[in-house]
């Protein structure tokens, strides 16, 4: 680190390699996200995610197992132990099974796994020690000398992980020389705080569904770190995509139908990043010579970008591209809203954080479908708000808003809470609000309607 650096490669390698003269400026990047990605280590956001949680008066039970888990057409029950070896039963409505690659309750339910398979057992080493002088911006490092192979990564907070490509338990000595030689200097203070053992796999579960039970995160889909953050990005957007499903059942605005698009929409989002995982550099070396290389796609079209087939949606084929850039889906059904900015008052907002949360929306330019909205909710359980660009929200993205959603002046596109675009219309239909109903109770599998 502190020696001699052999080669540089830039954090994503899917961008264009075209060599530009130095007096060519680059090309503005579109902006996919009104957020910046962020790399966070594990503790920290489990420490944010807990905090969460208990506000919203979750009972978390740490040092309990699941020893089994039993289901019938009324809801679940986990059977667990504590530390103690005191067995209890906790019932629900439905499981999540968030418990990780060794998930007990996905091998309790026997359901399969397929992909790559395991590859290899890392041993890693995690340290505290100031390093910040010598990072010259960067924050990972491959170390390749002939007597150590091994990756180095810094946590941002003074803590830094080293790990080795191979399964030999090495002792604190070892461990102090394995470090000094990545670093390339024997003079810091290093502060050895763990070491781990896990195994490198790529394995995504042959359904994400078993009667009431869900697999989501890794119990669902293994996938080996890697640039795009795939592994912690796929699980956290399972739970999105099946949180809201969930409470519209419990709720009983949906028919327990909604929650079957789950497997069909997040599933094969996690085969396709696996596969995608072994286009890229990184993990090209771990692929049969048999096994041909898929086609490499963008990394804001894998991240932002990635389609949903199910009966949740109207307008969608199988014909369409797995994944597109935002910009090039122009607003889709079965994609996910693209961002961009609008004001209110004056003061600016990601189109992301006016719609979502509780509640479906139709945005539109045209204010003739807030009468079409109110008359469409009156018969509905399911909550639908309008949003008029120009009434409500100013637009001021890039290009126009009917280009940003595909739709002209007096078009809409149908959000569901998750901010997937469910459907849209290019202009106003004949009978609307007859329309917007029948839409509505398709999309949402809507279980009833108010009595007037």
């Amino acid at each position: 680190m502190t020696g001699k650096w052999f080669e540089s490669t830039s954090w994503s390698d899917t961008g264009s390699s075209d060599k530009k003269s130095n007096q060519e400026a680059p090309a503005p990047k579109k902006q996919y996200s009104p957020s910046r990605g962020a790399a966070l280590p594990q503790d920290q956001l489990e420490a944010i995610l807990q905090a969460a949680a208990v506000e919203r008066g979750t009972d978390i039970r740490r040092q309990h197992r699941v020893v089994d888990v039993e289901q019938n057409a009324n809801g679940v029950t986990a059977i667990v132990v504590d530390s103690q070896g005191k067995e209890t039963q906790i019932g629900g409505s439905y499981l999540i099974a968030a418990d990780g690659n060794r998930s007990t309750v996905r091998e309790l339910l026997q359901i399969p796994r397929n992909g790559r398979g395991h590859m290899q057992t890392i041993r890693s080493v995690l340290f505290r020690a100031p390093l910040e002088p010598y990072m010259q911006g960067v924050h990972q490092f491959n170390i390749d000398q002939p007597d150590l192979k091994a990756f180095m990564t810094t946590y941002n907070d003074g803590r830094w992980v080293l790990m080795f490509h191979d399964d030999v338990e090495r002792d604190e000595p070892t461990l102090r020389s394995a470090i000094n030689q990545a670093i390339g200097r024997s003079d810091i203070p290093i502060d050895i705080i763990t070491t781990g053992r896990w195994d490198l796999a790529a394995l995504v579960a042959d359904t994400f569904q078993s009667g009431r039970v869900f697999l989501a995160g890794d119990a669902a889909h293994t996938l080996p770190p890697n640039r795009g953050g795939y592994g912690a990005n796929t699980g956290i957007h399972d739970v999105d995509n099946l949180a809201w499903k969930l409470a519209a059942v419990l709720l009983g605005k949906s028919s327990p139908e909604l929650l079957d698009t789950y497997d069909a929409e997040r599933r094969p989002v996690a085969l396709l990043r696996h596969d995608q995982i072994f286009a890229r550099a990184d993990y090209k070396v771990h692929l049969d010579k048999a096994t041909p290389t898929g086609k490499k796609l963008d990394d804001n079209a894998m991240e932002f970008g990635q389609l949903y087939l199910s009966k949740g949606f109207i307008g969608v084929s199988n014909n369409l591209p797995r994944a597109l850039k935002p910009d090039e889906w122009a607003g889709q059904p079965g994609t996910h809203v693209p961002h961009f900015w609008v004001t209110q008052g004056g003061n600016p907002f990601s189109i992301l954080d006016v719609v979502g949360g509780d509640s479906w929306a139709l945005v539109s330019e045209s204010a003739e479908w807030g009468d079409v909205v109110a008359q469409a909710d009156l018969r509905s359980l399911v909550s639908l708000k309008h949003v008029c660009i120009g009434r409500d929200v100013q637009f001021a993205g890039e290009g126009s808003f009917q280009e940003a959603l595909g739709v002209s002046a007096t078009g809409a596109s149908l959000l569901r809470p998750d901010g997937y675009i469910a459907w849209r219309t290019e202009g106003m239909p004949a009978n609307p609000a007859k329309c917007l109903n029948d839409v509505v109770a398709k999309v949402s599998f809507r279980a009833n309607s108010r009595q007037n």
